[in-house]
């Protein structure tokens, strides 16, 4: 995490406060970069995205490069996911670096997204019971509904799952992603997932014995999360960058699982 304190976040739609710390990211010289946090910044509700809202511009203190990182969010219990303002022009980089104004560097376009650099989670997984650690999960840039489905399948094999396909087209089940043990679906829009999705995806899994998973990236409706607690249905929140998070205890026992 960025900060070792963090702030204080106060959820608009349900009251509960969460101390939340910025992730830390590499910048391409090196050294570490944490989105400023301003204390006292009041959280907005994510409710339609858009490529542009997604980035932020952050300035390495150390070699005064602007770089644009995954704008921070935070996924309350509630089913809320909500947007952290980020302090603008809060890490001043050094006085002798001559950096052009508006720019990540010479010729490159000032919305140009990071590369390979993903942030670290944001909860603190459960420890691996595996011998040997996994490679770290490489992420696929999301700009379309299908790269969605694509990195979904890309971490379903990471997590140990074989043989995952993904559908040419998607079928009326709204099963996007198919393998021996786990079927998967992909939701790529701006609302939150519904109960019968996570329903839906139960059932497909029931029938073909295999472990049903979600991805979103909006979030899910409280009775979503409620009723996948009930069934013990792995839920994943992706951004942008492509790197699904855990929302829920059976997410975090998928992930710490040696499949």
């Amino acid at each position: 995490m960025g900060a070792e304190s963090g702030i204080s976040v106060d959820c608009p739609a349900c009251g509960r406060r969460h101390r939340y710390a910025a992730p830390t990211y590499a910048c391409a010289c090196g050294a570490p970069v944490s989105p400023p946090l301003g204390a006292g910044a009041h959280p907005e509700p994510v409710v339609r995205r858009s490529w542009a809202d997604e980035w932020v511009v952050v300035r390495c203190p150390a070699c005064g490069l602007d770089g644009h990182w995954p704008q921070p969010e935070l996924d309350c219990p509630c089913g809320t996911m909500l947007r952290i303002p980020v302090v603008p022009g809060a890490n001043p980089g050094p006085a002798d670096r001559d950096v052009p104004a508006g720019g990540t560097g010479p010729g490159l376009p000032r919305d140009w997204p990071p590369h390979d650099w993903s942030p670290h989670p944001s909860h603190i997984p459960l420890p691996r019971t595996a011998a040997a650690p996994r490679p770290s999960f490489r992420p696929l840039t999301i700009r379309t509904a299908r790269d969605a489905v694509t990195a979904a399948g890309l971490y379903l094999r990471w997590l140990g799952f074989h043989g995952v396909v993904a559908a040419e087209q998607r079928p009326e089940s709204g099963i996007d992603l198919r393998g021996p043990d786990v079927v998967a679906q992909v939701d790529p829009t701006t609302s939150r997932t519904s109960l019968r999705a996570v329903e839906c995806v139960w059932l497909y899994g029931l029938h073909d014995a295999a472990a049903g998973v979600l991805f979103s990236l909006a979030g899910y409706a409280e009775d979503a999360r409620a009723r996948a607690d009930e069934l013990g249905v792995p839920l994943f929140v992706m951004d942008l960058t492509g790197t699904p998070q855990p929302v829920n205890a059976a997410a975090d026992e998928l992930v710490s699982s040696d499949l």
